[in-house]
């Protein structure tokens, strides 16, 4: 059997042949003319475009075992005019990994996501990006945790809120501190990907002059992901909710996670949620 990392190169070669085949010259700016014996770009064509050796980038598509950098992979993704979902591709069969973007795509959240969170009431539910921004919501999740839709962009960032928020520490009593504490780490392990990044840097100095916790638990270097199971939350009218919290990836989104609380069935939660969402407390 062929061993994984070669398949994984071969892999590569194939993609990089059948982007290279779907474009004219005329297309990427080069002068087209004369008969061509296969279609497409040629190699030394593509070569010329990302700035890399045509001899390089020959041996990239015969699958040998050679190594490409970000900045190199972002210039051929430019060459071949890849689309968002084809440049990922890329980057995990040259790197094994994602392309660490700021601002991954357009930005834009899916309308079928806010249809899907809408559609998870009497749950709340929420959608963050990779800053832990929160971009999508629901009306129970505004009804718990804030109305996200008067916010400003700062105070919808989950860490930010988490540790300069009076409410959210009301809100989670006891519990705030190993929220807290996981929120961190999570953020720490996307601080990982954007290490240098203006806005994470930005962020990084004005929690350390906000928050004592944040100065004394950001050196730790803590790091995870994944949902923190159960929550429990002290709202002001409703009392006690107790939810079970599920998180997972848009696949059609990659950069967005879902969060989703869902009512335990202790203390009463869904009643109390119930009222509370139909005005009734």
């Amino acid at each position: 059997m062929e061993p994984v990392n070669d398949q994984r190169q071969r892999e590569l070669a194939l993609f990089l042949k059948t982007r290279r085949a779907r474009l004219s010259p005329e297309q990427v700016g080069l002068p087209g003319g004369g008969r061509r014996r296969t279609p497409g770009l040629r190699r030394e064509e593509v070569a010329l475009l990302a700035g890399v050796s045509a001899d390089w980038y020959t041996w990239l598509e015969q699958a040998r075992d050679i190594q490409a950098s970000a900045q190199v992979l972002d210039s051929i993704a430019a060459a071949l005019r890849l689309d968002a979902t084809e440049r990922r591709h890329l980057y995990l069969l040259a790197l094994r990994q994602l392309p660490a973007d700021p601002q991954p795509d357009d930005g834009a959240v899916p309308r079928t996501l806010w249809r899907f969170l809408e559609l998870q009431a009497p749950s709340p539910a929420l959608a963050t990006d990779q800053r832990m921004d929160v971009v999508a919501w629901n009306r129970p999740a505004c009804l718990i945790y804030g109305d996200y839709g008067s916010m400003s962009q700062r105070d919808r960032n989950t860490v930010w809120r988490t540790f300069t928020s009076p409410y959210v520490r009301e809100l989670l009593r006891e519990g705030w501190e190993p929220h807290a504490r996981h929120r961190l780490a999570q953020f720490r392990a996307g601080y990982a990907r954007f290490a240098g990044d203006p806005w994470w840097l930005a962020m990084i100095e004005e929690l350390t002059r906000e928050s004592a916790e944040f100065r004394e638990w950001w050196p730790t270097h803590d790091v995870l992901n994944g949902p923190e199971g159960t929550k429990r939350n002290y709202h002001p009218s409703a009392g006690l909710l107790v939810f079970e919290q599920a998180a997972f990836t848009v696949s059609n989104a990659p950069h967005l996670t879902v969060i989703v609380n869902m009512p335990s069935a202790e203390d009463d939660t869904t009643a109390r949620l119930d009222r509370l969402i139909n005005g009734s407390l």
